[in-house]
């Protein structure tokens, strides 16, 4: 089938000779296999978010308590050259 772009093939059609690697027609009794299989996925999915979020906020709590720190130094620093006589 040919597209109706004016270069005549798309991208796809030009440089990919390989079939799809994965097709569902919705078809069959595996319908029931692919319902558990993203299942599975989810599950996955949401224990991954889970330990994502875990990380992002052990992330902040660090940045928050080097920023703190930090403030503390430029503090420290800032009055120890503003006593000098």
């Amino acid at each position: 089938m040919e597209s109706n772009n004016s270069f005549g093939k798309s991208w796809a059609d030009q440089w990919d000779s390989g079939s799809d690697p994965y097709y569902h027609s919705g078809e069959g009794g595996k319908s029931g296999d692919a319902s558990s299989a993203s299942s599975k996925y989810k599950q996955k999915a949401v224990e991954g978010l889970g330990k994502t979020k875990t990380a992002a906020s052990q992330g902040v709590k660090k940045v928050k308590e080097g920023t703190t720190i930090g403030i503390q130094w430029i503090k420290t620093k800032y009055q120890k050259t503003s006593q000098k006589p």
